[in-house]
């Protein structure tokens, strides 16, 4: 990625240029020392005065009011920008030049001045160290601090609730409610200048007379600091999505990931660049010069990679796409500037100031092809600030809504919630997947929403998730039927968890995976799960196993030692068995995992069991055993899962499948596979529903849960006498009376004969092999009857 700088031939201010600001991409305001206010179309490269300011004005800083306030469309822009100046005033100025109010608002110059997201508020800052917030009118509300020295930067932040401002070598953090403590730091060794704070990454970027640009979170910890420079910074900004932010400093531009690492450095002519502004797309930046120069910027270069594609935006209105196989490519043109690009599971969607488009092939491992007839639809608005794919659609985000649309450019739905907020939704905050669409609430982070990808329906029983913590990222798993959905949750603790997307009726199953994560991904075409963890490389082979068997979890997940990667390395993509990391300095690197994992998952998929065993016995590795194992327990595949325990010497559990196997019943063999899988809750609803009451209640009698197990018998007014005499043989056992008023009060009734209880049980298995979904097999044991508490088994023969 780079940036192209423009300037003009002849500056078209005479003195130095204090701040610039943008109505839309092709309109540009500059505001400078000559006290002209000008206006550029960058259409036609024209400029004209908008306003000339009275002698004794020199403009400080200029920012238009917000477009998501006014309603504004792609086209229309803003009507009116706030300017402050050195007379001590803001005056807020129209479209047409109209200076419609000037406000008193601090003695000395003001320094800065910023609208609120929702325009209903103006914060300033001045010489004099007063920060103050005035109403849309230019009435003044509250003044916030009273600081010693001149605050040069002022931000809001997300939610408009809380302000940054600068306080010498301090940055301070001040919430707008009464009596919170506000958060103040040292934050340079010199007088800080300018401050930024994106609302969609939540991050602060501050720039100083120290030569060093620092980006914070806003917890007040250091994300990143910046060597030392040559010249004082002067000018920082985010772009409005909070991928980049741009460093101005004397004759310098720079270029930078939100990670802090620099993508491009230009050297122009232009003194020192004293303001810094990004058009509402972020693809332009513009820069305010110290020489009357307006610089302005464009990002170029900026390059997609997937499985052997790779699509690069060399222009503004052009992509070349190549296959680095054959070294083939196309080159696409369009007709508008190009604002976002995706490049994933073989498709190519491409967003512009106006349209997408959507480019497909076919046949990746031949050649480029059938990119000349591409899917185009109009878009409402003209700042897409996200694009997600999924194998069947694709998921855009612009300031007005989150859409999902298939590959044929049809709009599926619009997922929508009380409160969404679109325009600072990022790649951590919402997910997709072929049938899901999870986000993140800004309001409350704990909840997560979860919509169905078709419909925009919510799903499940129409609860969002709620965890316990601030969520801080969400990943949906790619592939397997809708009802085995997962999401990845990392929260503020950096902690990873795993939850079950479509719960009906029953509780969120959600579990704990890993610890101090610090960017994950899942695989393109299986589920497995990588993530960079306290040091380590880690991949859960089969993440679903810690909802099959606890204990085999850890023996399904590959782990290595992450320090090849540098410090905070990020996980970019897991496609295959590939994975790519961006290490802290901006560099890529690749790594490989086992490819017999991924064919694990594909004979599981394809229900080609047989041959998943033959590939475990020619890989013999225990890791590949455990996977199997576990995926042939959660789909309740007996011969596979006993093979599988076998060879990895889980002999109780090949014992308990043997029993399992011999069951007569399926709904039976399928609750006791719950029971292995640990979830008895499950066990019990499968027995109740399929109208086996009597396993159900020898299951509760065998995990001692007598009171269920009396409730039960009660309830469905049969084998009442059975639980009785097991718990007396279990009260016995122990020397123990009874002390339950429940069994008390029910025996007093009741005679426990123990010819009787098992004539009745040899009578219920009798039922069950006569039943028409009896399995073909023979075989004859009765080692599936349910032993009791106590050791005690009904002497009775089952079978076919």
């Amino acid at each position: 990625m780079r940036l192209k700088t423009s300037l003009q031939k002849e500056p078209k201010h005479t003195e130095l240029v204090s701040c610039v600001g943008w109505t839309t991409p092709e309109e540009l305001y500059s505001g400078a020392d000559d006290h002209l206010i000008l206006r550029w179309n960058l259409v036609n490269n024209e400029t004209a005065s908008l306003v000339k300011l009275p002698d004794d004005v020199f403009p400080t800083d200029m920012h238009w009011f917000p477009k998501a306030a006014t309603g504004g469309g792609k086209k229309t822009g803003s009507d009116l920008f706030s300017l402050t100046s050195t007379d001590g005033k803001f005056h807020i100025i129209g479209k047409t030049g109209r200076v419609e109010k000037s406000v008193e608002a601090h003695k000395g110059a003001v320094l800065s001045g910023r609208w609120s997201y929702d325009g209903s508020a103006l914060l300033t800052a001045g010489e004099d160290g007063q920060v103050k917030i005035w109403s849309r009118s230019g009435m003044l509300r509250s003044t916030l601090t009273q600081n010693s020295t001149a605050v040069y930067g002022v931000a809001w932040g997300p939610d408009s609730d809380q302000v940054l401002f600068t306080n010498g070598r301090q940055l301070v953090i001040k919430s707008l409610q009464a009596n919170a403590k506000p958060t103040m730091w040292k934050a340079h060794e010199g007088v800080i200048l300018q401050v930024d704070w994106n609302p969609v990454n939540s991050l602060i970027l501050s720039g100083a007379e120290d030569c060093r640009y620092k980006v914070w979170d806003t917890y007040s910890r250091l994300m990143y600091s910046s060597s030392a420079h040559d010249y004082p910074i002067t000018s920082v900004a985010w772009t409005p999505d909070g991928e980049l932010f741009a460093i101005g400093s004397f004759n310098t531009l720079r270029l930078c990931d939100k990670a802090g690492w620099s993508y491009a450095l230009e050297k122009p002519n232009t003194g020192s660049v004293f303001k810094l502004s990004w058009s509402s797309d972020g693809t332009q930046v513009a820069g305010a010069c110290g020489n009357g120069q307006v610089l302005i910027g464009h990002i170029l270069e900026r390059r997609l990679e997937w499985s052997n594609f790779e699509a690069t935006v060399t222009e503004s209105k052009k992509i070349v796409v190549r296959n680095v196989l054959n070294d083939s490519y196309d080159k696409l043109d369009f007709r508008d500037r190009v604002i976002k690009a995706s490049l994933a599971f073989g498709h190519l969607v491409v967003a512009t100031s106006s349209q997408c488009y959507i480019y497909s092939w076919g046949n990746f491992l031949q050649c480029v092809k059938n990119f000349n007839t591409p899917m185009i639809f109009d878009l409402k608005e003209g700042n897409v600030s996200l694009i997600m794919q999924a194998e069947k659609h694709f998921l855009l985000v612009d300031t007005a809504g989150v859409y999902v649309f298939t590959y044929d450019g049809r709009l599926a739905c619009s997922p929508k919630y009380p409160g969404l907020r679109a325009d600072i939704l990022n790649a951590q905050t919402v997910s997709i997947s072929n049938d899901t669409v999870a986000i993140r609430d800004k309001a409350d982070e704990k909840v997560v929403y979860v919509f169905d990808a078709q419909s925009g329906k919510p799903l499940g029983d129409g609860k969002p998730i709620t965890h316990k913590l601030e969520v801080s990222e969400v990943a949906l798993d790619q592939c397997g039927t809708a009802g085995e959905r997962r999401l990845a949750i990392i929260d503020k603790n950096r902690d990873l968890y795993l939850t079950s997307v479509r719960v009906f009726g029953t509780d969120r199953k959600t579990v704990k995976l890993g610890t101090m994560i610090m960017s994950l991904a899942w695989n393109d075409n299986t589920n497995m799960l990588a993530a960079l963890a306290d040091g380590k490389f880690t991949v859960w082979y089969y993440p679903s196993a810690v909802y099959v068997d606890r204990d085999l979890l850890p023996r399904t997940v590959f782990e290595k030692e992450a320090s090849e990667f540098g410090k905070n390395p990020q996980l970019l993509q897991f496609v295959g068995n590939h994975v790519v990391i961006r290490r802290a300095e901006g560099s890529l690197v690749s790594t490989s995992i086992s490819p017999y994992p991924a064919i694990l998952h594909s004979y599981v998929q394809a229900g080609r069991w047989d041959d998943a065993v033959r590939l475990c016995r020619f890989v013999k590795d225990e890791m590949l055993w455990s996977c199997l194992a576990s995926m042939s327990a959660y789909a309740k595949e007996l011969n596979t899962a006993e093979i599988a325990y076998a060879a990895i010497q889980e002999a109780d559990k090949v014992q308990f499948i043997l029993n399992i196997k011999d069951i007569p019943v399926k709904d039976a063999r399928n609750a006791e596979m719950a029971l292995l899988c640990g979830n008895p809750q499950d066990a019990e609803a499968i027995l109740l529903q399929a109208g086996l009451t009597f396993r159900a209640i020898m299951l509760n009698i065998q995990l001692y849960n007598w009171d269920r197990g009396l409730e039960l018998a009660v309830k469905h007014k049969t084998h009442v006498d059975t639980v009785l005499g097991y718990r007396q043989k279990y009260m016995d056992q122990y020397g123990k009376s009874e002390t339950n008023k429940r069994f008390l009060q029910y025996k007093e009734g009741i005679e426990i004969d123990w010819e009787k209880i098992e004539a009745k049980i040899e009578m219920q298995y009798q039922k069950e092999r006569e039943r028409p979904d009896r399995p073909v097999s023979t075989a004859t044991t009765a080692s599936h009857a349910p032993s009791g508490p106590g050791g005690h088994r009904p002497a009775v023969k089952t079978g076919s």
